[in-house]
């Protein structure tokens, strides 16, 4: 059942009846898709009784400042500090408690600490860009971060991809695992990414977009996003491949 409602999020439709809202698995507009793509039809296969209950991944996966990417250095990083926060929520719209909550992106020039990023953009030596936290008891995540750069990726004719950040999700079951972007409200970008709009349906790719919230900024400190994720059951759990993820 597609789970539809006006809050800022991600909600993962059914795919089967829903095909509008799927990122096709082979998007040609998207060029590396053409060699990571399966060439025959997906199967669904049943859960058993150890996917669903194992391995878990709890609160000791996580550090104390694993949230925060801006006091993970000795020094602060370059860039606009901002807050992301939000609710994991199942796919009835219920939340899930306990489960855990990565994050990646760019820096604020927009480019990513690791070998294959030759973007020429400076590195800051003060972001690493990676985070994690747990959701609480109410299904509610928050990360304390530096607004991302766009940066240019050679897809196409003057390609630029929009300020973006990585999630990953473990839902309540490591089998259940969901990688997608989070992206910002009113960037220019939008029209050309191909990434963004494999995603068919509009009212699919707006709840990919979080939205500024007045309510949770701090004053003199830091502006805030809200951003909500709705999970799939275990029979459509959505997975990316891993060479994607710095795209």
């Amino acid at each position: 059942m597609t789970i539809d409602d006006t809050r800022s999020g991600l909600v993962l439709p059914d795919y089967a009846r829903d095909e509008a809202s799927h990122p096709p698995l082979d998007s040609p507009e998207y060029r590396s898709s053409a060699l990571r793509h399966p060439k025959q039809p997906l199967q669904y296969l049943p859960h058993h009784l150890t996917e669903i209950t194992g391995p878990l991944l709890g609160q000791d996966r996580c550090g104390d400042t694993d949230h925060d990417l801006t006091v993970q250095h000795d020094d602060e990083p370059q860039g606009e500090r901002i807050i992301v926060s939000g609710k994991v929520l199942d796919s009835n719209g219920k939340p899930v408690p306990n489960t855990l909550v990565e994050v990646w992106q760019a820096n604020a020039a927009g480019r990513y600490l690791h070998q294959g990023d030759r973007h020429p953009a400076p590195l800051d030596p003060n972001f690493s860009g990676t985070g994690r936290c747990m959701t609480d008891s109410e299904g509610n995540y928050r990360f304390i971060t530096i607004k991302p750069g766009a940066y240019p990726w050679k897809n196409h004719d003057n390609a630029w991809r929009p300020a973006h950040i990585h999630f990953s999700l473990f839902g309540q079951a490591f089998t259940q695992r969901l990688i997608t972007q989070m992206y910002f409200p009113g960037d220019p970008l939008f029209y050309q990414d191909p990434i963004f709009n494999s995603v068919r349906d509009e009212k699919a790719r707006e709840r990919m977009i979080c939205s500024f919230d007045l309510d949770s900024t701090v004053p003199e400190w830091a502006l805030s996003y809200k951003w909500d994720i709705v999970l799939r059951g275990p029979q459509a759990t959505v997975f990316e491949d891993e060479e994607e993820d710095d795209d």
